[in-house]
């Protein structure tokens, strides 16, 4: 009897080891493997001569103070973007800010350190410093191999791809115009301008080689706080193209956040306008920006197949605080900013208070995240 036991125990341990594996597997290949990425992007980094001046500290000029309150957020995100709205050409050619804008070649680090991966350089301002002044700051951000720049480049293609987390973003990026300027003969294509027949082309080809297509966009009218008609027609060709999401930037104020929905259900997520993200500009409106916030997610139900979707978005509205006698410049998120710095502002007055900031992200029409999202 013992003996009979024994032999039906070990003839149910053999059957119940080799069907645990099988359950196992079964009960895996149903699980999906979720990848998320988390996504900022900032307004106009616009260097007046003012911030470059009282930056300068013991013969070296030290930016990092500007972006210590907004670090933590650029560092938690995993890609973070700027739009470098100024040059770096060197101290020979002259610093200088507006009409012509020239910064000291320290800020490219600070960005870098500060946690900006995408650095944007399609702007009207591209050209200030000319072929040379473009080509210096382009030499710079080749020493810093952790920055990838987008919409100028001495030779090669335009478009960038940067993978992360399992997720590939495809960038690309374009101008209005040059103020003016003229691209060299010698090299055409050295900073990106809006036309669509070329953008047709890029964009095409780019999309089925990423998973999310983001294009930034140097566009509109100046202080303008809705978007224009030349802005809404290229949103929507924009995502008639199968672009993601558009980053756009230049008014120097901020305009609304749209999701365009295509008929066959396709979606665009656009921020006409972040606003200035770091400037010494002297109206009220033009010192609230803000950083756009973007989940981007991927779930692989099997290695073929991927289910691709932005998960979460909104933004973080930013204040760039400088004392009188136009010192001290700092960016801050609303959500540290207070009435009690608010009161050294240069700008302070009796329609600059805590309750104008938020009137006017009323009319943003997105999430607006009063915290660190991520």
């Amino acid at each position: 009897m013992k003996n009979r036991f024994l032999v039906i125990t070990v003839i149910f341990l053999f059957f119940s080891c080799r069907s645990e594996p099988d359950a196992v597997k079964d009960k895996n290949e149903n699980l999906k493997t979720i990848n998320t990425l988390t996504f900022i992007a900032t307004g106009d980094n616009l260097f007046h001569e003012t911030i470059i001046n009282s930056s300068l500290k013991d013969g070296v000029y030290d930016f990092t103070p500007i972006y210590s309150e907004i670090k933590t957020i650029v560092d938690k995100a995993d890609l973070a973007f700027v739009n470098q709205e100024t040059v770096m050409a060197g101290a020979s050619f002259g610093y200088s800010g507006y009409p012509a804008f020239n910064s000291p070649q320290s800020l490219a680090k600070t960005l870098a350190d500060t946690g900006f991966d995408i650095v944007n350089q399609a702007n009207n301002h591209s050209m200030d410093m000319g072929k040379a002044g473009l080509y210096a700051t382009l030499d710079l951000w080749d020493t810093i191999k952790e920055v990838t720049v987008i919409g100028a480049r001495k030779a090669g293609e335009s478009a960038r791809i940067i993978t992360k987390n399992n997720i590939s973003l495809g960038f690309l990026s374009y101008t209005y115009g040059l103020n003016g300027n003229m691209l060299p003969s010698d090299n055409p294509s050295l900073v990106s301008l809006i036309n669509r027949n070329i953008m047709e082309k890029e964009i095409d080809a780019l999309r089925p080689l990423c998973d999310f297509l983001i294009v930034s966009m140097h566009w509109g009218d100046e202080y303008e706080t809705e978007p224009g008609k030349a802005q809404t027609d290229l949103a929507m060709f924009l995502a008639e193209h199968n672009v993601d999401v558009i980053i756009g930037h230049h008014p120097h104020v901020l305009q609304k956040a749209q999701t365009i929905t295509l008929e066959d259900g396709r979606k665009t997520l656009c921020f006409y306008s972040l606003g200035n993200f770091v400037s010494n500009q002297r109206e009220n409106e033009r010192i609230i920006g803000g950083m756009m916030a973007v989940t981007f997610t991927k779930q692989n139900s099997a290695p073929e197949t991927a289910e691709l979707s932005i998960s979460d978005y909104g933004m973080i509205p930013v204040i760039c605080h400088f004392d009188r006698g136009f010192i001290n410049t700092k960016v801050y998120p609303l959500f540290s900013y207070s009435e009690e710095i608010l009161k050294n502002h240069a700008l302070k007055n009796k329609d600059l208070t805590m309750n104008y900031f938020y009137s006017v992200l009323k009319r943003m029409e997105t999430k607006i995240f009063m915290h660190n999202p991520f």
